[in-house]
């Protein structure tokens, strides 16, 4: 991904937001390095759409529950502008089923694997300017807890987020995005997934056209560091009911 343009990597690029977010960056001229794990078509997929908007496109498979994945993916990467550190792992548990297993993966994707891929896109930008956008959730300002472990993890990535901004300045700048219901979940019903986005202060979720418009704010705005934007119709405010999304 040798070019003068601007590059950005996106973690669990090939799906979801992932998918969306790499296509609207293609669309503002970002040349895409796409990381997946198990989705290669997906990823293929979303890498030749991102090389119809006339941009370039890379994809790296990396399992960011393996140490040697996520310590070379960066360098494999290539020089990069920006890295977004979107791909998570949503599992239930809560205080009673929650295992070592369970955290522990848990906590390596979701928070060592961000925090270690930042390490190194920190570092190879000698005397560059850079940006890391970290995509959090919602819970971080409402703990659910039947998801224990991806609660904890979300919450020590959004503390990451501010750490990371004071450590890495003025160098490079570190924002998040914390998105409410916007994709159906993989448990849920779409009465459900209704419901959920209902039941918002604003009685609408998280539309991904204003997730992509936040996202594309952070990485521009030269003066905005350690910032969390929540788009979430304002779930976090806990308005109306319990976060819906638990299993019923």
């Amino acid at each position: 991904m040798n070019t003068p343009s601007h590059t950005v990597l996106i973690t669990g690029a090939a799906k979801r937001l992932g998918r969306a977010i790499a296509l609207d960056l293609a669309g503002h001229g970002w040349n895409v390095v796409l990381h997946y794990n198990v989705s290669q078509a997906e990823a293929e997929a979303t890498a030749q759409d991102v090389r119809g908007l006339g941009t370039r496109a890379a994809t790296l498979r990396a399992d960011l529950e393996r140490e040697e994945d996520v310590q070379g993916l960066i360098a494999r990467a290539g020089p990069l502008d920006a890295l977004i550190n979107n791909a998570s792992i949503f599992e239930y548990d809560d205080w009673q089923s929650a295992t070592r297993q369970s955290w522990d993966r848990h906590m390596a994707i979701n928070l060592r694997a961000p925090f270690v891929l930042s390490q190194a896109f920190a570092r190879q930008l000698d005397e560059r300017p850079g940006v890391i956008l970290n995509i959090t959730d919602q819970r971080v300002f409402k703990p659910t807890p039947q998801f224990m472990s991806y609660g904890v993890s979300r919450a020590g990535l959004h503390w990451l987020t501010h750490t990371l901004a004071q450590a890495l300045a003025p160098k490079v700048r570190v924002n998040a995005v914390a998105p409410g219901p916007s994709f159906i979940g993989a448990r849920q019903s779409e009465e459900a997934f209704a419901r959920q986005r209902a039941a918002t202060a604003l009685g609408r979720g998280a539309s991904v056209e204003d997730l992509l418009g936040a996202v594309r704010y952070l990485l521009h705005a030269q003066s905005v560091t350690g910032e969390t934007i929540v788009v979430d119709g304002g779930q976090h405010l806990a308005w109306k009911t319990a976060d819906t999304s638990v299993p019923e």
